[in-house]
């Protein structure tokens, strides 16, 4: 079976690789890698804006912030991950309208297994970029809750930006049986986390509203909303948000990197607001935009 590329300049794109770029026919890890035998990997995505990384400092901050919380060894200097990532770049002559998936693994193992005393090559680092514009279709998207619950801190911390993401996955093949882009999940005591992939905002009678982060990834973009909306004047809230409140909101969307700000039109079956992009998320949507073409880091070619 043939398969078509969303974007067809991503058939020829290099990856950076273990300290080395390669095609990407060629980009490959060991099957005794971590992130095979156990998903033990920590990941970021970045997005790039008119030769500008965004946010870029915050990612890496995460990322080895991850990789600490998960006791890898060998950790990769900053300096030499942003090398990797603006010489990937640079040879796939990518300096706007481009995606990064940045992934550290625990490393090759000398032997199959959990245990990290197998590994002893030093960790991997990955620099995938491709050509790719926001996921999410600009008029909106549809969601549905999940039955599956999002980790508590009891069991793993969502803090810990891991590679290991069954829990979103097993939410998402459920958004796909019922032919909607997402799925919202819930923390164990019924309160809304996030959906499989992004961070959730709520409208309210003008307030903006989102979930605490005891149950969800703190993400970088959904830090940015917030500021911006400081800034703007626009009225914020950070507490436990219920599915009945999600029903009753003026106005919904959804923050990722991969994703910017998406409008939620419908969530299982009830249209949020008027089943139209609000006004707040309108606003928020050009205030971000703006925010990521001036901001981040450039690139030095």
């Amino acid at each position: 079976m043939t398969h078509t590329l969303p974007d067809p300049r991503n058939a020829d794109i290099h990856v950076h690789v273990g300290g080395q770029l390669v095609h990407r026919n060629d980009a490959k890890i060991s099957v005794f890698d971590s992130a095979v035998q156990g998903g033990d990997a920590v990941w970021e995505g970045l997005r790039i804006y008119d030769g500008r990384i965004f946010h870029l400092d915050e990612h890496l901050d995460r990322l080895l912030g991850s990789a600490k919380a998960m006791a890898f060894a060998d950790i990769p200097a900053i300096d030499d991950i942003k090398q990797a990532i603006f010489a990937t770049l640079e040879k796939n002559g990518m300096r706007d309208g481009a995606h990064i998936r940045l992934t550290l693994t625990r490393g090759e193992k000398l032997t199959s297994g959990m245990s990290p005393k197998f590994n002893v090559k030093g960790s991997c680092l990955i620099v995938l970029a491709e050509w790719k514009a926001p996921v999410y279709d600009a008029s909106g998207i549809r969601l549905i809750t999940s039955s599956v619950r999002r980790n508590s801190p009891q069991c793993i911390d969502s803090k810990i930006h891991h590679n290991n993401l069954i829990n979103n996955i097993l939410a998402k093949i459920e958004a796909n049986v019922a032919g909607v882009d997402d799925a919202l999940m819930l923390d164990l005591n019924g309160f809304l986390a996030e959906t499989n992939a992004t961070n959730v905002f709520l409208v309210r009678h003008g307030v903006l509203i989102t979930p605490t982060t005891d149950c969800c990834v703190p993400g970088i973009t959904r830090q940015t909303v917030l500021e911006l909306a400081a800034e703007d004047g626009i009225a914020c809230e950070v507490r436990n948000v219920t599915p009945a409140e999600v029903y009753a909101a003026d106005e919904m969307f959804t923050t990722g990197t991969m994703g910017e700000l998406a409008p939620a039109l419908e969530v299982d079956g009830r249209s949020i607001g008027d089943g139209k992009v609000g006004p707040i998320t309108a606003k928020l949507q050009t205030l971000y935009r703006n925010a990521a073409m001036s901001g981040g880091e450039a690139l030095p070619f």
